[in-house]
């Protein structure tokens, strides 16, 4: 019988691989989108060609609560729901002192109030069936460090990332993990990289000298969904390149 899947925001981009990579490893999966559509179409036909089932729907984390009621829709419409991936993702650029309260609130409730939302309709369903369920929070390396011009953004994933904990621990009880992945620059639509190879690009403040590709987070969180995972909880997985590692670096280097 095969596992059902649900992504948020997988109509491009980090979501979109992630939708593929769980079909690749055996997953049914639900789609949704805010603003693509037929990149959501795209992604729901990769999924069949893998010979899974597909679902999409549009999910608009900005009209909350009621946008959850999608994510029942589409656990009904496939049958239940064993992984969870909250993906759905929003930036707003803008200095401290210039961040209004209306940029401030729909980061926040896409980023924080709505990954909440989602993942506790999704937990629990899990616990009514009684399933060994994943749950994954896609944060950001700025769930760790700081980022000047995105004070909505860095405490949206900060917050997301101790929720991820708190989950974690409330949830093993039932069987179900909960972590985290924390992309560094990767290249996306939300990056302005999409469809670029990260190969040609060359990033000297990072290790690696690269962004990443969208299909090496998937990878990860195929990983996190899998049975192979199962110990594994609670924590954060940092996937960056290395960029994490240059705080020191930098220090070292300003003469």
């Amino acid at each position: 019988m095969a596992r059902i899947a649900i992504v948020t925001a997988s109509d491009s981009g980090i979501g979109k691989a992630t939708a593929v990579a769980l079909a690749g490893s055996g997953c049914d999966v639900g789609i949704t989108w805010h603003q693509d559509e037929a990149g959501a179409e795209g992604a729901a036909e990769e999924v069949r060609a893998l010979g899974r089932t597909a679902e999409v729907r549009r999910l608009d984390l900005t009209a909350l609560p009621q946008a959850v009621g999608v994510i029942e829709e589409l656990i009904d419409a496939l049958g239940g729901v064993d992984v969870f991936v909250n993906n759905a993702g929003k930036g707003v650029s803008a200095p401290f002192l210039e961040t209004s309260l209306q940029d401030w609130q729909e980061v926040l409730d896409v980023n924080l109030s709505g990954a909440f939302l989602c993942g506790q309709s999704a937990a629990k369903r899990m616990v009514a069936a009684g399933k060994r369920g994943r749950i994954i929070n896609v944060t950001s390396v700025h769930e760790h460090v700081p980022k000047k011009e995105s004070a909505a953004y860095c405490a949206s994933k900060g917050g997301l990332g101790l929720l991820t904990k708190v989950m974690a621990l409330e949830l093993a009880q039932h069987g179900i993990t909960v972590n985290a992945v924390a992309p560094g620059e990767i290249a996306t639509p939300m990056t302005g990289g999409e469809d670029v190879d990260p190969h040609e690009r060359e990033r000297p403040g990072i290790p690696v000298g690269r962004p990443g590709h969208a299909r090496e987070i998937a990878d990860a969180i195929a990983f996190l969904a899998s049975p192979q995972a199962s110990y594994v909880t609670g924590e954060s997985f940092v996937i960056d390149g290395g960029l994490l590692l240059m705080a020191a670096q930098a220090n070292q280097e300003l003469r």
